[in-house]
């Protein structure tokens, strides 16, 4: 083993034990990587930046424009607002909610499919009076699934293909994932709307608070005058019974208080730790005259507007608040907005709210100035819980917005057009007719994932010029000797897809694919059935919250716990493999 292959292992094997910790955003652990390698002699100079312009790079960002584009259209509100109904029955709503979400996932990216599709889900599950966690984490595996059905549909597809153009020449069409990756989402879809679902713990209690809201953590002061002032805070607990609010504890210049609290005298300026729903929670404060925990700030608010909204986010892994808290963001002065509440399923919040460092995964209950929850949503980089009709806006030009869309897809397919210049055609289009505002352009492209592909490409090709990628194929292939093709392939499958359980799966793909064309190269057979396995793999994320974002996404919302992804995780992987491997040699022979 080389200096040069020694440097990069390490490089490698520092990023994914950073990915795994998950202390540091996963942009920012490859471009520090990248740069050390930089400053280490194993990436040229040269091409450090060479990512950043790399096609998959730009194809992503695209496709996240182009996804906004759709949204704001009403081309894809269109679709769900026909086919949703909240009377039909569980296994029913999660077959139609599959399929609509595989199929938008395999046009538009799968994330994004999820965020547009998880607000109707919850709603339609509160209107049939059901646990939300019944039904999402079905539609974020369904989404999954669907990407892998196109070019476009998933970042790992879309690596697979430059790769694919850099080692033979040609990169793999729009519609070359779909005899294998169709085929498997439809495999895996029927499993998951017939099977599936059965397999999700049915906590009924617990999930059906969770959908409900009433899982948050939040505070209440006693403002001055007020008449609970020198009561016992047990004396309370009626009025908070009458509200199906829970006390938790009490809060006084700054310390928490719980057990013996309950006999402690209330003061001016105290604090109510309380759990509750937000009717709930507003109930309880106009009752017994008490105040939100910061006054200041509600007053501000009041005076700059007519009134306030209470308004409830998810928060995804990339959302600005991720990471923070409210008070070192600059919530209140930047948005005049002040987060109330903080349900995180299965932990308790131990500090002051606002002073809590969000998590991804947790729902944020928002106070903000009357008819700016979609503005402050946005900011925030959140998900809203309930649906905020902003897929209508533009939405006398829809059938513009899919017809144009429709054509780049159909260019691109037929090599009448290269596909980065198509898509980018597609967003100057939707520009110049205003399908999305100039303003928001740059605002849905996910700039952590663009900066992971441009750090990651650039350490992988030093990698597999090294001759690293020669290693590691040479060690499973010395693994697999005995073995005939398809158990060769099952082994790669296996390995990729354990590595995209834990890791980003665009970090996997960049590694695995090259790792699959050296196997081929040894083997003397085509890279195609290999490149194929990699690109299933890598989007079979299913076991574990952290693997794929859409199911760090459903995380608080449908109140899962770690463990519950295994459930029906585990048997879709195993059905993915099953079905995959004889795809592959069927469609891409050795």
């Amino acid at each position: 083993m080389t200096q040069d292959q020694i440097i990069l292992f390490a490089l490698f094997g520092g990023v994914f034990a950073l990915l795994l910790w998950g202390r540091w955003r996963y942009d920012l652990v490859a471009f520090a990587a990248l740069m050390l390698g930089v400053s280490l002699g194993v990436v040229q100079t040269d091409a450090a930046f060479a990512g950043f312009g790399h096609p998959a790079t730009i194809v992503v960002a695209l496709v996240l424009v182009v996804s906004a584009g759709l949204v704001r259209s009403g081309a894809i509100y269109l679709i769900t607002r026909t086919l949703i109904d909240n009377s039909r029955s569980l296994g029913a709503h999660i077959a139609i909610m599959g399929s609509v979400g595989g199929l938008l996932s395999g046009f538009m990216n799968n994330v994004a499919a999820l965020a547009l599709l998880m607000p109707v889900d919850i709603q339609t599950a509160r209107k049939a009076g059901r646990a939300p966690g019944l039904s999402l984490m079905p539609l974020s595996f369904a989404t999954i699934l669907g990407g892998m059905a196109t070019l476009i549909g998933t970042p790992p597809n879309i690596i697979i293909a430059s790769i694919r153009g850099d080692a033979t020449g040609e990169p793999f069409s729009m519609f070359d994932f779909a005899p294998v990756g169709g085929l498997t989402a439809l495999a895996g879809l029927l499993f998951v709307a017939l099977i599936g679902w059965r397999l999700i713990p049915n906590r009924a209690d617990a999930l059906k608070a969770v959908g409900d809201m009433s899982a948050y953590i939040a505070e209440l002061t006693v403002p001055k005058g007020c008449k609970q002032i020198g009561k016992r805070l047990a004396e309370l607990e009626e009025a908070a019974e009458q509200a199906d609010v829970a006390i938790l504890g009490l809060m006084r210049n700054g310390k928490r208080h719980y057990g013996a609290a309950r006999n402690a005298h209330l003061q001016e300026h105290d604090v109510l730790v309380l759990e509750a729903s937000p009717d709930a929670l507003d109930e309880f404060r106009a009752t017994l005259g008490l105040a939100f925990a910061d006054k200041t700030r509600e007053e501000r608010l009041k005076a700059a507007n007519e009134g306030l909204d209470l308004i409830e986010v998810v928060v995804p892994a990339e959302a600005r608040i991720a990471g923070k808290s409210a008070l070192s963001l600059g919530l209140s002065w930047r948005k005049q907005t002040v987060l109330m509440g903080i349900s995180r399923k299965g932990r308790r919040i131990t500090s002051q709210i606002r002073k809590t460092e969000v998590q991804a995964g947790d729902i944020l209950l928002l106070l903000v100035p009357q008819g700016t929850g979609p503005e402050v949503t946005d900011w925030l980089g959140c998900l809203p819980l309930a649906d905020r009709g902003l897929a209508v806006t533009q939405d006398s030009k829809t059938w513009l917005a899919i017809g144009l869309f429709v054509a780049a897809v159909a260019a691109a397919s037929l090599g009448l057009l290269y596909l980065p210049i198509a898509l980018g055609g597609v967003v100057v289009a939707y520009i110049l007719f205003k399908i999305l505002p100039l303003s928001e352009l740059y605002d849905h492209i996910n700039w952590p994932v663009v900066v992971l592909l441009g750090s990651m490409i650039p350490l992988g090709a030093a990698l597999e010029n090294s001759g690293g990628t020669e290693l590691l194929a040479g060690a499973l292939l010395n693994i697999t000797q005995t073995m005939p093709p398809w158990a060769i392939l099952t082994v790669l499958m296996i390995v990729t897809m354990t590595l995209s359980d834990v890791l980003n799966n665009t970090a996997t793909t960049i590694v695995a694919a090259p790792v699959g064309i050296e196997m081929a190269r040894a083997l003397e057979v085509s890279p195609d059935p290999f490149l194929m396995a990699v690109a299933v793999a890598a989007s079979s994320a299913f076991l574990t919250p952290i693997g794929h974002k859409n199911n760090t996404l459903i995380l608080g919302p449908g109140g899962y716990r770690f463990a519950d992804y295994w459930r029906m995780g585990l048997p879709l992987e195993i059905i993915v493999v099953v079905v995959s491997i004889p795809l592959i040699l069927i469609f891409w022979p050795l």
